[in-house]
């Protein structure tokens, strides 16, 4: 695993001003042992133990890191029809998913409390047989905080993945200050973005699937637009870190790919409010991609813009957030049926 060097910055937490503060931070470019859950769990203590070796004090993993992203798979879908072998191979991600809160969450929670990080991890949820693309919010204290539920899942994840609904929208307000985080092309959803904005969001963590260079400007642009430090975080991935055809294979027709080809390019980069690029991005292999951010920088930004503040036009444009759960199921207790229910709240 390589190291990005960080730029040298004094890290001084814990001052009155709230302007005066600094932290270091590292996104985790790394691939999922997928279809093995525990020792995607394993990879994942050594690169929070890694991680805060270089005295990082948040560690931002991938979308889909545990449970993993099926990049290239089809799940034998087709208009109206679908596949045995693509049901088997819904069975199989279904069983490397993992329950919110359970043993998986304890084991990442425990992590994070030895080695006094935040740990902000990308998941597939299980709930029941529905499966979610989820983050999960971890503080150095080894509390698990609570998840956010990606809202639109993206083309083909739509088949595989439930909708999240409004009641895991959250910004946490930790010891190092306001995190929130939105998956991958939620990152895209301007009125999804206000609500983090208007929630005060500093920290704004985007695990994402997309590898491409244009995801670097939707990254600068919420930097910008959201005065807050964005810090994206993409598996690098080769075709030797899925099971290999005809177990499993890229758009149904990849026999002769090299192990070697590199299916996701990583891309992991932290941009400061102003737009600066702090660390990345890395298309060249596993890092640990690590900046020191200046919360002064907050202030500085918001100077000249405060998207929720004082450029905003409230008498012409405004936004309503329905953050309630949605649940399919009431019963006259008024609990939701048990599969259903909002695990922050069991």
């Amino acid at each position: 695993m390589s190291v990005i060097n960080i730029p040298e910055v004094e890290v001084e937490m814990g001052s009155a001003s709230p302007n005066a503060r600094t932290l270091r931070a590292t996104v985790v470019q790394a691939s999922t042992v997928f279809y093995d859950t525990p020792a995607t769990v394993d990879k994942a203590e050594r690169l929070i133990a890694e991680g805060a070796s270089h005295g990082s004090q948040l560690l931002v993993f991938p979308e889909a890191f545990i449970g993993g992203y099926p990049r290239g798979s089809t799940f034998g879908v087709i208009m109206g029809n679908r596949s045995f072998k693509g049901r088997e191979e819904f069975r199989k991600y279904h069983a490397s998913a993992i329950d919110v809160p359970g043993p998986e969450v304890e084991r990442i929670a425990a992590a994070a409390a030895k080695y006094k990080v935040h740990v902000i991890m990308g998941v597939i949820e299980r709930a029941g047989y529905t499966l979610y693309c989820t983050v999960l919010f971890i503080d150095s204290q080894g509390k698990f905080l609570g998840k956010h539920r990606k809202l639109m899942p993206t083309g083909l994840e739509r088949v595989i993945w439930g909708f999240g609904d409004g009641s895991t929208l959250p910004v946490y307000d930790t010891a190092i200050g306001r995190i929130g985080a939105l998956i991958c092309w939620e990152n895209r959803m301007p009125l999804l973005r206000t609500a983090m904005y208007a929630k005060g969001v500093e920290l704004y963590c985007a695990p994402t699937a997309d590898g491409r260079e244009s995801w670097q400007a939707s990254m600068l642009h919420v930097a910008l637009e959201g005065g807050c430090f964005v810090l994206s975080a993409n598996q690098f991935c080769r075709r030797k870190d899925y099971p290999p055809p005809p177990d499993y294979l890229f758009g149904g027709s990849d026999e002769n790919t090299s192990p070697e080809t590199v299916v996701c390019a990583g891309g992991s980069v932290i941009i400061s409010p102003s737009g600066t690029v702090l660390a990345g991005p890395n298309f060249e292999g596993e890092a640990l991609i690590s900046a020191d951010l200046d919360f002064g920088d907050i202030a500085r930004a918001k100077f000249d813009f405060d998207v929720v503040g004082h450029y905003a036009r409230p008498d012409v444009l405004k936004l309503t957030v329905n953050d309630n759960p949605l649940n399919p199921v009431i019963f006259s207790s008024g609990t939701a049926a048990p599969e259903k229910m909002d695990s922050d709240n069991v």
